[in-house]
C-alpha cells in the first residue's frame, strides 16, 4: 500500500518550482492556482528569495499549489496506479483533501488562502516562532520546555518535536537545551498549531461554511490523532481545528504502519517527510517528487506495490 504525503509550512526553498515550469501544462496550471489564490506562484516559486517565501500568506498557498502539480503529474505518469491512501502534514492537510475529492482544487486553494491569511494575522499579534527538538525521550522533552512556557506544536516521531511560543522564550531554550537534544530554530514565523492561532481558527471556522465538501475518495488520515476520517465534512472540520491543535505526524506514521504501508511518495516541495519516514517507518521504501525527474522513482515504486497485490 503506498501512501502519499503532502508537505507542511518550512519546506519550501527558494526556486524549488523551476523545474516544473519548464512543461507549458504545468505553468498552464500554476497560472490557473495563481488566479484562484491571488498570489504570484511562479514569481515566489521561482525568483523570491527566502525571506519572502517564508512569509505565511505566500508559503501556505505555494506549498499546496506545488503538491498539487505534483500530483497532477504523478496520476498523469501513472494513470492506472492505485494510491492506497493520503495524508497531509499542517497545510499539507488541504492539499490532501483536494486529493481525496473531499474538496475541489479550487476550493482547497482558496481555503489555504484564507489559512495563511488569518494565521499570518495571528502571528503578527505577538512575536513567536518554533523550533525543532531533535532527540531525547518524549515526556521529558515536553516537561523541560513547558518550563520555558513553550507548547508542543508538531510530534514528528522519530525522535522529533516541533515546539513554539514566544521567540525569547525559544532563545532560552536554545541556550538550555534538555540534556542529550539539540534545538533548531525553524524559518516560520509564528507558533502554529499552538493558543496563539485561536483567533486564527476562529476565523477559518466561518470561511469554511461556504465550502461544499464530499465524502473522501481515498483513505484519508488526520493530523488530530493519526485517524481515518470518512466524512468530507469531518475532516473539514478536524482541519479547521488542527490551526491551533498540535500535529500528530507520529500518530498517522503509526497507522500507516498498522494498514500495511509498503512506500511513502511524499509530493513536491518534498523531502521533510520522507526524512521523518526513515526514522519513524523504518525499513518502508520513500520517494520525494522534488523536481519532475523524481517522478521515475515514485512510479516506480507505485509499480512495485502494485505487482505485490
Amino acid at each position: 500500500m503506498i501512501v502519499v504525503a503532502c508537505p507542511g509550512q518550512g519546506s519550501q526553498t527558494p526556486g524549488f518550482l523551476a523545474p516544473w515550469l519548464a512543461d507549458s501544462a504545468s505553468r498552464a496550471l500554476v497560472e490557473r492556482f495563481s488566479e484562484v489564490t491571488g498570489v504570484d506562484l511562479i514569481r515566489h516559486g521561482t525568483e523570491s528569495d527566502a525571506e519572502t517565501i517564508r512569509d505565511t500568506a505566500i508559503a501556505q498557498p505555494l506549498i499546496v499549489a506545488a503538491s498539487l502539480l505534483a500530483l497532477h503529474a504523478l496520476r498523469a505518469a501513472a494513470p492506472d496506479a492505485v494510491i492506497g491512501g493520503i495524508a497531509g502534514h499542517s497545510v499539507g492537510e488541504a492539499a490532501a483533501a483536494a486529493g481525496a475529492g473531499i474538496l475541489s482544487e479550487d476550493d482547497a486553494l482558496r481555503f489555504v488562502r484564507a489559512r495563511a491569511l488569518l494565521m499570518a494575522e495571528a502571528a503578527a499579534a505577538t512575536p513567536t516562532g518554533m523550533s525543532a527538538v531533535l532527540g531525547g525521550d518524549q515526556d521529558a522533552v515536553i516537561e523541560h520546555i513547558t518550563e520555558f512556557g513553550l507548547e508542543p506544536a508538531n510530534y514528528n516521531g522519530g525522535g522529533q518535536i516541533v515546539v513554539a511560543g514566544a521567540l525569547d522564550a525559544l532563545g532560552r531554550l536554545g541556550e538550555d537545551p534538555l540534556r542529550g537534544t539539540r534545538v533548531v530554530p525553524l524559518q516560520v514565523a509564528g507558533a502554529f498549531h499552538t493558543h496563539y492561532m485561536q483567533p486564527a481558527r476562529d476565523g477559518l471556522e466561518k470561511v469554511a461554511a461556504d465550502f461544499a465538501v464530499t465524502d473522501p475518495a481515498l483513505t484519508i488520515w488526520t493530523n488530530r490523532d493519526g485517524s481515518v476520517v470518512d466524512s468530507g465534512s469531518e475532516y473539514l472540520r478536524l482541519i479547521v481545528g488542527q490551526v491551533a491543535s498540535p500535529v500528530r505526524w507520529d500518530l498517522c506514521m503509526a497507522s500507516f504502519e498498522s494498514a500495511g504501508i509498503t512506500g511513502l511518495i511524499e509530493l513536491t516541495p518534498g523531502g521533510a517527510l520522507t526524512g521523518l519516514a526513515k526514522r519513524g517507518l523504518k525499513g518502508v521504501p520513500a520517494v520525494a517528487i522534488k523536481t519532475p525527474d523524481d517522478l521515475t522513482a515514485a512510479v516506480e515504486l507505485l509499480a512495485a506495490a502494485g505487482s505485490e497485490d
